[in-house]
């Protein structure tokens, strides 16, 4: 890799450090490819995306964000699992962990927040963004029915009883 692509490679990473709602670093030593892809794939279906990066290139990147809990987080053979939603990835990712010992998370990042394994799964139990929009959309529909069959029962009960008398005249 010469000296623009890795000009490149860091300027990519700072982006997903900025975009990133949540960035779950986890080793992957070991995975097959098969492993692998089927990682992304669920990770695709989330809105997230993993990717392999160089240790020293992510920190240059970082550019001395999260101090020096972040050092930890990236040693050894690491990807990122990152995503607009800081929910989503590290949903997938510990899913993904519980299901394969050969992929560890050690940690993650949450702007200037560095968050180790347990703090990934807690994050993990959190409701999506989708999820909660879905919970605020029933929240606000719900009295607006209970208003509309309020309202309509009378009316309802009106026609019943004309619809009664119609009937009886019509005998």
């Amino acid at each position: 890799m010469d000296r623009a692509q890795k000009a490149e490679s860091i300027e990519t990473l700072k982006g997903v450090f900025a975009e990133a709602g949540a960035v779950v670093v986890a080793h992957n030593l070991g995975l097959t490819v098969a492993e692998m892809t089927d990682l992304r794939g669920r990770l695709r279906e989330q809105g997230a995306t993993f990717k392999v990066v160089k240790n020293r290139l992510a920190l240059k990147a970082l550019d001395g964000k999260g101090g020096d809990a972040v050092l930890d987080l990236f040693k050894g053979p690491v990807g990122i699992a990152y995503a607009p939603d800081p929910v989503s990835a590290a949903k997938v990712t510990s899913q993904f962990a519980k299901d394969n010992d050969k992929f560890v998370i050690v940690g993650a990042l949450m702007d200037e927040t560095v968050l180790d394994a347990k703090g990934v799964e807690s994050l993990s139990k959190l409701p999506s963004l989708d999820e909660l929009r879905a919970k605020i959309v029933g929240l606000v529909q719900a009295p607006a029915t209970k208003v509309a069959g309020v309202l309509q029962a009378p009316a309802g009960q009106l026609a019943r009883v004309f619809g009664a008398y119609a009937a009886k005249d019509a005998a």
